[in-house]
């Protein structure tokens, strides 16, 4: 790994210890709240979920982060907010992301995208430096011509391609590489009218929700006198199956988000240094089911649908990685092999699960109203990725656009099924293609 070992060793300790408090803090709620049983609109039990991932895929998964691959992330956190006027940017330091200076990023990562399917582009000799490796577009010199056509092609149909999310420039000069592990993610004490602003947003006009109908919110928003939510929950019910699903995968990305950051809290500030741990306090606000009159555990069944989707999308595309021409390339041959062993490693975790979510029972009506729904759909959680870019805390905008793409990869590819079945072996595709972004969004938020 590039940095100071030191660093970086350090970084993945608190994320291991992090980690960990998550696990103690699930195991007090679920006994709190008796968070058991099958989970709504699925045949899946949270019990089974739980075995699954302690045992089988979160250790694997842990280790994939920490790899050079997946630890780079280029993201633009200045793009202005598309929807309102600014509220100005978190003062708090902790806000703040260290950007990863271009000299630390592995050459292969600043080489560009396409890289990652040329094994015959791991000869490092030929990558002397990024400005060289930026005019072979990480495509060896001695392909056929009709390759390097494919490469090509694929880069000009991926810039054409439908996206469930808003994708960064990655060509703008405020575009910049972040090391995910030494900027985790963590409450750093941005709140108020501001965040709220950005949830109202999301949940109020991107849900399919009339106005007219009260969503229960955090104990922390203005109270809404005796409505315990209830009636939401009975329009939500008599939704259809796809804007049911929406809901709740929104509402498990929040749960995700609030999870982390009750985790990995800024507890107290000493003479200029920083004391983070749980803050159980604040987790029982959001989560315990008396506190939030029954509210926090629907929030973390939701949380558990969130994951039990993106476990399936890791499933479906497992063909696209299992192919020779697709490498995790960074420029160093043996971490390649060995990250792509280990990702090829989780997919047959994931294959072996037995209680997928069946994306098939979506979108499954007349042609035509099934393609508008299916439109809709897309173009709310496109919004929704558009949104990220008003969250003033650039910390906080970080993980939040990292973790949106990564839940917009994993639609885009359980909407791809056709694409990726049929799939050249040797040849870059023009149906389906991943960029390098959407793949460490992907990992990293099903990471979380």
């Amino acid at each position: 790994m590039s940095g100071s070992g030191g660093t970086v060793r350090s970084a993945a300790a608190r994320a291991r210890l992090a980690t960990r408090l998550l696990a103690v803090l699930s195991c007090v709620l679920t006994a709190e709240a008796q968070l058991t049983g099958v989970l709504d609109d699925c045949l899946c039990d949270i019990e089974s979920i739980d075995d699954f991932n302690t045992f089988k895929i979160f250790p694997k998964i842990q280790k994939l982060q920490e790899r050079d691959y997946f630890r780079y992330y280029k993201v633009n956190l200045k793009r202005p907010c598309p929807f309102w006027a600014d509220d100005g940017h978190c003062s708090i330091k902790d806000c703040h992301v260290e950007p990863c200076p271009e000299s630390k990023v592995p050459v292969g990562i600043k080489a560009g995208s396409s890289n990652k399917y040329s094994k015959a582009a791991n000869n490092s000799e030929e990558l002397e430096d990024c400005e060289q490796a930026n005019k072979l577009g990480a495509v060896n010199s001695t392909l056929s011509n009709q390759s390097k056509e494919a490469f090509i092609d694929w880069a000009r149909y991926d810039d054409s391609q439908d996206h469930f999310c808003e994708l960064d420039d990655e060509r703008s000069p405020d575009a910049q590489y972040v090391d995910l592990l030494l900027n985790p993610e963590r409450y750093t004490g941005y709140k108020g009218p501001s965040a709220w602003r950005v949830w109202n947003s999301i949940y109020e006009e991107n849900c399919f929700k009339p106005r007219s109908v009260y969503r229960p919110l955090n104990p922390l928003a203005p109270s809404r006198g005796g409505d315990d939510g209830e009636s939401f929950y009975t329009w939500l019910e008599g939704l259809c199956l796809e804007k049911r699903v929406f809901y709740k995968l929104i509402s498990g990305l929040h749960a995700s988000i609030n999870l982390h950051l009750c985790a990995d809290y800024l507890l107290e500030e000493t003479w200029g240094k920083p004391r983070w741990g749980p803050n159980v306090k604040e987790f029982t606000r959001r989560f315990d089911p008396i506190e939030t009159k029954g509210e926090g555990p629907r929030r973390l069944k939701n949380l558990y649908f969130l994951y039990l989707i993106e476990l399936r999308a890791l499933s479906k595309v497992a063909p696209y990685f299992e192919r020779s021409v697709v490498d995790l390339y960074t420029g160093n041959g043996h971490e390649d092999a060995e990250s792509k062993a280990l990702l090829l490693d989780i997919f047959r975790d994931t294959k072996s699960f037995r209680m997928h979510f069946d994306e098939k029972s979506m979108f499954a009506g007349d042609k035509k109203g099934a393609k508008s729904l299916k439109e809709e759909f897309r173009l709310h959680f496109k919004n929704i990725s558009r949104i990220m870019d008003c969250v003033g805390c650039d910390k906080c905008r970080l993980w939040g656009k990292l973790q949106t793409q990564g839940l917009g990869t994993a639609l885009k590819i359980l909407f791809s099924e056709k694409e990726i079945q049929s799939l050249p072996e040797n040849s870059p595709s023009k149906g389906f293609q991943l960029t390098r972004q959407e793949i460490v969004a992907l990992v990293n938020a099903f990471g979380r």
